[in-house]
């Protein structure tokens, strides 16, 4: 497949053949069910685009039967930006159900497959913008990381994804999930592509009224030659597979190679991770999706008074998982455990954020897991509790506001792709990417 930084060379009628080309091959992997649509409209490079960021005159729905029928009125800060800059929105992207999940399993179109292994789940949220990079069937694409969306199915399928800082990409035309925790970001076949189409997103909006006033970019000064201080969590990897463990192992000798120098660090137990993200992204996910009621947005179902209105409409509307975690979040919120859990939970934020600012004092990067395993097998995973779970190393991140980029390092003995994560402090993406290139060359993994 070609990549983006070449396919912004292409001339008009080279770009032509190439969506003819993309649209092609997606129409014979139906299978893989990572497109719910493609849109070949436009002049520009094409970018497979997850189905709850807003493009204006599509079809919109965050993988839920409660927004079939909304069409996007406007086009969100990143589409205009990549619009600016020469590229176009190509297809919409299979999803969890308004991000909600960790394999692409709880969309209402379905499940998407990992190319790799169609038995295995593709990750999730932004499981349909990984299988479509990982198979072909996109040059790049857009996901949206709130735990870890982004990091942990580019980690099953093989390919590069990235989390910025929180505030460097605009949230305006994002569906919200849990707004203090969600970002947009590439999902790549490089690095070097993931860099060049976060300067695309990235940016100050004034719509946006927690975007960072920043606008440096990061793709014309790549570096990989630099030499880092590299933080591993020895403490932190102990519940990993086997593969993982070899994978970090792997990465470690390589930055070693590279003339990086490695230092070991601790941070918080992860299960304080675990307890202080799903208490605050339940808690904001309630609120977020209380819009939908039927009157206000959504689908609309038949009844006889506003009180049944309200409840058919929200339970013919929602899956499970979103029904499961608003009333997680409402419980949370209610009169006598809010002190005891949100308040609480925001106290342990706090505490987790400043452990990283601890170990971001003596290095540059921190290399870490992105998930325990690789891809697990469709229905192996029998509560959701163990799904939760599964995002143990990348929801930190987030509740820290912090860059991530996640990318392949190996094949287990199964033959599925490994990946690991670097972690930079705020606001450092150029350390991020530099050493993500830098690694990325001395593995020199082939998918």
């Amino acid at each position: 497949m070609i990549t983006l930084k070449e396919a912004l060379k292409l001339s008009s009628k080279e770009l032509e053949d190439l969506k003819a080309n993309l649209a092609s091959e997606i129409a014979k992997h139906p299978e893989l069910n990572a497109y719910i649509d493609v849109n070949n409209v436009g002049s520009g490079v094409p970018i497979a685009v997850k189905d709850n960021i807003q493009v204006k005159d599509w079809s919109i729905t965050s993988g839920s039967k409660i927004l079939q029928g909304y069409i996007a009125p406007y086009n969100a800060t990143v589409i205009e930006k990549m619009l600016k800059a020469g590229l176009s929105p190509f297809g919409r992207t299979n999803m969890d159900e308004f991000a909600m999940g960790s394999t692409t399993e709880s969309s209402c179109y379905g499940k998407t497959l990992n190319p790799h292994n169609a038995d295995c789940v593709p990750g999730g949220s932004s499981g349909g913008s990984a299988a479509a990079v990982a198979a072909g069937l996109a040059i790049a694409a857009l996901g949206s990381d709130t735990g870890g969306s982004i990091r942990q199915p580019a980690s099953f399928c093989g390919i590069v994804g990235m989390k910025p800082t929180y505030g460097r990409v605009s949230r305006y035309g994002l569906g919200a999930y849990a707004s203090s925790l969600d970002q947009i970001g590439p999902m790549t076949q490089n690095v070097e592509d993931a860099a060049i189409l976060y300067d695309i997103i990235s940016g100050h909006d004034e719509k946006d009224s927690t975007s960072a006033d920043m606008n440096d970019k990061v793709s014309d000064k790549l570096n990989p030659a630099r030499k880092l201080r590299i933080a591993t969590l020895p403490k932190y990897i102990e519940h990993a597979s086997q593969d993982v463990k070899d994978a970090y192992s792997k990465a470690i000798e390589a930055l070693k190679n590279a003339g990086h120098t490695i230092v070991e660090k601790e941070l918080l137990d992860a299960k304080y991770d675990i307890s202080a993200y799903y208490i605050t992204a339940t808690a904001e996910a309630t609120t977020n999706l209380a819009r939908y009621d039927g009157i206000r947005y959504g689908r609309r179902a038949e009844c006889k008074d506003l009180k049944e209105l309200f409840i058919n409409s929200r339970s013919e509307g929602f899956g499970e998982e979103v029904k499961r975690r608003i009333l997680l979040g409402n419980f949370v919120l209610s009169s006598g455990y809010y002190d005891a859990y949100y308040v609480k939970a925001q106290k342990v934020r706090h505490i987790i954020k400043d452990e990283y600012a601890k170990v971001f004092e003596d290095v540059d990067l921190i290399l870490s897991p992105v998930a325990p395993t690789t891809a697990n097998r469709f229905g192996s995973l029998s509560n959701p509790i163990e799904m939760y779970l599964s995002d143990i190393y990348t929801i930190s991140v987030n509740l820290a506001g912090l860059p991530a980029l996640s990318l392949p390092i190996c094949k287990s003995a199964k033959g599925m792709p490994v990946g690991l994560q670097l972690i930079a402090k705020a606001y450092d993406e150029q350390t991020l990417f530099d050493g993500a290139l830098s690694l990325e060359k001395e593995i020199n993994y082939k998918g």
